[in-house]
């Protein structure tokens, strides 16, 4: 019997590992309980961190690194995007110029955070002459609707008198009108996609500062004053572009940035993890594997949806291949994971990890983890060592 061939297709594991070091962590294990398989790793990613990683990885590329502005006023950072297919194709994260993983621990600013430096990070593509454009959302300090990016490639957003708003989603209560005539003509020549993993609408009860704000620091008071400002721009969207993204699924991932893509852009949205399976051909790469194991840090009933390990198993499963995930933890909807695919999961943590606890022995457990699978598969087959 020939040794088996297992694809390792994992997410990243947050605050842990990203998709590449959670395969390799993976690959590590399993060849130590069964050194006969054949691994096969393909880092996977569903549009926010590590989605670049993982496709520069995937298809072969470069990475370019940018100074662009931070997600506060005052602050630069370095950005990085990656360049595929011979440079036509950029792929980006607008979390690696306005993430909040970028900002001091503790630290926000839900109403002056914004997205400026994710406009200039896409000039700095356009500069290189790229001819289609793959943003992912996600991890966004910021609820501007996207305001800041399109700033960052020449908009202008006005208030009554004719002067410009404040930058941030602070501002936007103040906006009467948008100035779009001097935006980069470029735009025009690139095709857009943005991917996302949420269906947030830009604003209202579901909208980007009801759903999101709180996770970024933003009081009752501030939520309330961001969601009146995402209604103004809205509004000026319908009016001035005849585009409706009210209420637009995806609109409001990475604080409403879904909704300037579209608006500003003219991108469309799509399903992070679809999109990157699609993209690095992730059905062409499972043929001929007997097994795929995938994963994230957190396995729960939102993995069946958007997500990556559950992306992973839909393609898997219509190839007739088995699936199994490991995680750090589980949580609600566990029960239901075989729905998309899953047969069987694994938890490596014996009990929830402080954040402190998490980078320094995570990665261990998913290796340990991994390795009582690579043995599990290793007696089943009645394999010893030298066949």
């Amino acid at each position: 019997m020939l040794p088996p061939v297992i694809v390792i297709a994992p997410d990243g594991f947050k605050g842990c590992m990203s998709s590449l070091e959670a395969a390799q962590a993976i690959e590590f294990g399993l060849q130590q309980g069964f050194p006969e398989l054949t691994p096969r790793l393909i880092p996977m990613a569903d549009g926010g961190e590590g989605t670049v990683a993982a496709m520069v990885a995937a298809m072969g590329g470069e990475l370019r690194t940018v100074t662009v502005s931070g997600p506060v006023p005052g602050m630069m950072v370095d950005a990085v995007f990656g360049l595929v297919a011979e440079g036509r194709t950029a792929i980006m994260e607008m979390a690696s110029a306005s993430g909040i993983a970028l900002l001091p621990p503790g630290y926000y600013d839900p109403m002056g955070a914004n997205t400026l430096g994710t406009g200039e990070m896409i000039r700095a593509a356009l500069n290189l002459g790229v001819e289609k454009i793959i943003l992912g959302l996600g991890g966004s300090a910021s609820t501007d609707g996207g305001t800041g990016m399109a700033r960052g490639l020449g908009a202008k957003f006005l208030d009554r008198h004719g002067h410009e708003i404040a930058l941030g989603g602070g501002g936007l209560v103040e906006l009467a009108a948008m100035d779009l005539t001097h935006v980069d003509p470029r735009i025009s020549q690139v095709e857009w996609i943005a991917a996302c993993d949420v269906s947030t609408g830009l604003c209202g009860p579901q909208g980007a500062a009801q759903v999101f704000g709180p996770q970024k620091g933003a009081t009752p008071e501030m939520i309330e004053q961001l969601d009146l400002g995402l209604h103004h721009l809205a509004q000026l969207i319908d009016k001035q572009l005849g585009l409706a993204v009210w209420n637009l699924p995806g609109s409001g991932a990475a604080g409403g940035l879904g909704g300037g893509v579209v608006a500003f852009l003219g991108g469309r949205l799509q399903s992070g993890a679809a999109l990157v399976a699609q993209t690095i051909q992730l059905q062409q790469r499972l043929l001929g594997a007997d097994l795929v194991i995938t994963g994230e840090g957190r396995l729960d009933g939102q993995s069946l949806v958007g997500k990556a390990p559950g992306q992973v198993a839909q393609v898997a499963k219509s190839l007739d291949i088995p699936v199994i995930a490991i995680c750090g933890i589980v949580g609600p909807g566990i029960e239901n994971i075989q729905q998309c695919g899953i047969d069987a999961w694994f938890a490596a943590s014996p009990r929830p990890l402080t954040p402190e606890e998490i980078p320094l022995i995570g990665p261990s457990l998913v290796t340990e983890c991994a390795r009582q699978i690579g043995t599990l598969l290793k007696i089943f087959l009645k394999m010893e060592p030298g066949c």
